[in-house]
């Protein structure tokens, strides 16, 4: 079957002068987001891990963010890993509320095997959740999910870069989609050919964990840019990692954790919301805003931390609190 035939496609019908003006888009990231534990025990009891940032969704035209770990009931948890996570299926209610397409390309959406991995397409696709970077098979993993707001045509790419590699998605079984330099390349471009994409984006689970950027990262990341990507974003590592611009198009390593508890007070407990606000062109503004994760794992936007920002193809970076004063905020018309 011709990829232009699986290509998804989602549209948002949101105000465009609340949000983005037409012909221009404000795409939302959000590093990892683990909801088997205290997360999904405050769901539980009614209330949602995301409402402290809730206003910041709201003004965005689309929010993507990975989803670290499988939703679901059935399976059993794999063994001689050290770490697993499920999350039962009542807190996808809540992860709609707030986001459109989630990523399934890490390294905890197959902790409980095939058939949780299978029922957890079901379950999104039940609650109107996009997803990218897994499916029943690796063709279907690697497919873009296409984005229409205000007239662009935004293809998401997820890959996974983190063992164990026994999650990739086969010929005829379920999984995430690996990160293979040379499929991710092949993927951009039909994004955009096939896909006719104005805008493609791939979302990265890779690196160290608790360590800076590698030299893994940086040459997958420019190899992706020169084969047609707009922005790579990432996230994994547990902590923030560096920001840059290559030919003009922006850079993030880690977006650091997200919803995630079972970390001491310190750097795996920031994280950073990625706003970009693009045309067709590309990059037009962007910045984070800092969330600090509580005892539970729930983040908090710290409205007097500074962290990065910038523009299209001004070669800096500058350093603003996203809240308070930044360029994005007065960028918008």
């Amino acid at each position: 079957m011709a990829l232009a035939a699986l290509v998804g496609l989602h549209s948002w019908a949101l105000a465009a002068q609340e949000k983005s003006d037409s012909g221009t888009a404000v795409l939302i990231f959000a590093g990892d987001i683990m909801l088997a534990e205290t997360a999904g025990d405050a769901i539980t009891q009614g209330r949602d891990p995301f409402e402290p940032f809730a206003s910041i969704f709201k003004a965005a035209d689309a929010c993507i963010g990975n989803l670290e770990c499988v939703v679901s009931t059935k399976g059993s948890a794999i063994k001689d890993k050290i770490f697993t996570f499920r999350a039962h299926p009542r807190v996808l209610p809540v992860v709609a509320r707030h986001f459109g397409v989630v990523s399934l390309a890490n390294n905890h959406t197959g902790d409980f095997g095939h058939e949780a991995f299978v029922e957890q397409l079901a379950l999104l696709g039940k609650a109107h959740i996009a997803h990218i970077g897994g499916g029943r098979n690796c063709a279907e993993a690697r497919l873009p999910h296409m984005l229409e707001v205000n007239g662009l045509r935004i293809a998401l790419l997820g890959y996974n870069d983190f063992m164990p590699r026994s999650f990739e998605a086969g010929p005829s079984w379920p999984g995430v989609a690996w990160c293979v330099a040379a499929q991710v390349k092949a993927d951009i471009k039909a994004a955009r050919s096939i896909g006719k994409a104005d805008l493609v984006i791939p979302f990265m689970h890779w690196g160290d964990e608790h360590e800076p950027e590698n030299d893994r990262q940086k040459k997958l990341a420019r190899q992706m840019i020169d084969a047609g990507a707009d922005a790579v974003i990432g996230g994994h590592p547990h902590v923030t990692q560096g920001v840059e611009y290559y030919k003009g198009k922006l850079i993030v390593y880690s977006l650091g954790n997200f919803v995630f508890n079972g970390f001491k007070e310190g750097p795996a407990r920031i994280g950073w919301v990625l706003r970009m606000r693009m045309d067709r062109q590309g990059l037009l503004s962007w910045d984070t805003v800092v969330a600090h994760l509580d005892e539970e794992g729930i983040p908090h936007p710290q409205k007097a931390v500074a962290s990065p920002s910038g523009h299209a193809r001004q070669g800096s970076l500058e350093q603003r609190q996203a809240l308070v004063d930044s360029a994005f905020l007065k960028d918008r018309r």
